[in-house]
C-alpha cells in the first residue's frame, strides 16, 4: 500500500467552543470562533488560510466563514458526506492537499446547534418525500417503524446480543467509562457527573435494548482543526500530532445506521475497510496503539468498533471491555474527554481534538506515555478514521 500520505501533514491547532444545549448564538458565530480559536493555539495567522474541509451536513458556507473569519485566498475546499462519518475524511482531505501542495493551510470545521436548533436524533418520520435514492432507500425502513438512529441501531444491537451472548450491561460498561473521563473534563457537558452501572440499567428506554444513557446527547457548539505539513509543524507553538494513517471506508451492501440485507448484520465491515488502510499506511499494528478515540453515539456500536480494528476477537469486545481495558489503566484507554456521551456531540471533530491533546500530553485523563491515538468517525455509515502519532 502507498504510504506517501503518512507523515507528511500534522494538526497543529485545534480550537472549540463551549458545549452547551442552547448557544443563544448563530451556527455561523460557532464557526467563526471555533476557527479562530484553532488558529490562535496554532500561531497561524488566519490570513493564511488558503484551504477549508467540512461536512455536506455544514450550514455554514465556506466563503462566509471565510470573510467572517479574516482568512486568505481560498486555493482548496471540500465536503464529506454521511454525517458523522465524515468526521475524520475531513482531516485525510486536509492533509492529502497539503501534502500534494495543493493547499498550505487547512482548517477543518464542524458547528451547529443541534440541540436548540435541528435534533438529528428526530430521524426521517417528518421528512418531506422526494425523488432521490436516498430517500427511496429509507422508504423501505420508515413504514415499518424504523425511522430514527436509536431504532436503527437498536435493529443491530439486539442481533449483536444473540449473536455473541453480549449483554445490556456490556453496553452499559462503555457510558460508565466515558462518564467517568467526562467527570473530570471541565469542558464535558457532564463533568462532575460519573455514572454507574446500575444507572445505566435503570435509565428509561429509548429503543430497546437501548436505554438512554446507551445513546449519545445532543449539543450546540462548535469544534476547528488546523493542519500543516510535517515540515512546517516542527516550527509551530506545539508539539505536533502526525498525520500517521488516514482513510475512509464503505463496505458491500452498505446502508445507513444499519445494513439489513448483508449475509450477516452484527458486524460493520466498512470500519474494517478504514482499518486495513491504516495500518497499511502507517505500518503500525493494534499492539502500537496507545490509546483510542471511537465514535459513541450509541454504546453497542462501540464493540464492534473494537473487534474490526483488531484490539480483540469477533464477538470478544464484550470480554475485552469488562477486564477494564478502556479504562485510564487498561491497554487501551478510550474516550479519555467523555465521548460524545460524555463531553459533547460535535458528530466527532471534538474526539479528533481530544486524540491531539492525548499527544501533547495535556488531556484531562491522560495516560502515561501515548505515541499513537486511533480515531473513528460515525459507525454503520460510510465512515473514516485516523491514527495520530507523534513526531519521530
Amino acid at each position: 500500500m502507498s504510504n506517501q500520505l503518512s507523515g507528511a501533514a500534522a494538526i497543529v491547532g485545534i480550537g472549540a467552543t463551549e458545549f452547551s444545549k442552547n448557544s443563544g448564538r448563530s451556527e455561523l458565530q460557532l464557526a467563526c470562533e471555533a476557527i479562530v480559536a484553532a488558529l490562535a493555539d496554532a500561531g497561524i495567522d488566519p490570513s493564511e488560510v488558503d484551504g477549508l474541509s467540512t461536512f455536506t451536513a455544514e450550514t455554514n458556507g465556506e466563503a462566509i466563514v471565510a470573510r467572517n473569519t479574516g482568512l486568505g485566498e481560498l486555493k482548496f475546499f471540500s465536503r464529506i458526506g454521511y454525517g458523522g462519518g465524515a468526521a475524520c475524511a475531513t482531516v485525510q482531505q486536509a492533509a492529502m492537499a497539503v501534502a500534494t501542495g495543493v493547499a498550505d493551510v487547512v482548517v477543518c470545521y464542524r458547528a451547529f446547534n443541534e440541540r436548540s436548533g435541528t435534533r438529528y436524533g428526530l430521524g426521517q418520520h417528518d421528512r418531506p418525500m422526494d425523488s432521490t435514492a436516498d430517500r427511496a432507500a429509507y422508504a423501505w425502513l420508515t413504514p415499518q417503524g424504523l425511522s430514527t438512529p436509536a431504532q436503527w441501531v437498536a435493529m443491530f444491537a439486539r442481533r449483536y446480543m444473540h449473536e455473541y451472548g453480549a449483554t445490556s450491561e456490556d453496553f452499559g460498561r462503555v457510558a460508565v467509562v466515558a462518564r467517568a473521563h467526562a467527570a473530570v473534563n471541565p469542558a464535558a457537558w457532564f463533568y462532575n457527573r460519573p455514572i454507574t452501572l446500575e444507572d445505566h440499567q435503570s435509565s428509561r428506554w429509548i429503543a430497546e435494548p437501548l436505554h438512554l444513557l446507551d445513546c449519545c446527547q445532543e449539543t450546540d457548539g462548535g469544534q476547528a482543526l488546523v493542519i500543516v505539513s510535517a515540515e512546517r509543524a516542527r516550527d509551530l507553538k506545539h508539539a505536533p500530532a502526525i498525520v500517521r494513517g488516514a482513510a475512509q471506508g464503505s463496505g458491500r451492501d452498505q446502508h445507513m445506521m444499519a445494513s439489513y440485507y448483508r449475509p450477516e448484520i452484527t458486524g460493520i465491515p466498512e470500519m474494517g475497510v478504514v482499518a486495513k488502510q491504516l495500518y497499511g499506511q502507517s505500518g503500525l499494528k493494534p499492539s502500537d496503539i496507545s490509546a483510542a478515540i471511537l465514535y459513541d453515539h450509541f454504546t453497542p456500536l462501540v464493540l464492534p468498533q473494537l473487534e474490526e480494528l483488531g484490539f480483540c476477537g469477533r464477538g470478544e469486545a464484550k470480554d475485552f471491555i469488562r477486564e477494564g481495558n478502556l479504562d485510564i489503566g487498561g491497554s487501551l484507554p478510550t474516550n479519555t474527554h467523555g465521548g460524545q456521551l460524555g463531553e459533547a456531540y460535535l458528530h466527532g471533530v471534538n474526539g479528533i481534538a481530544e486524540a491531539v491533546r492525548l499527544l501533547r500530553g495535556t488531556s484531562t485523563t491522560q495516560p502515561n506515555e501515548v505515541n499513537n491515538v486511533l480515531v473513528t468517525a460515525g459507525t454503520a455509515v460510510p465512515t473514516s478514521g485516523l491514527i495520530l502519532g507523534r513526531e519521530q
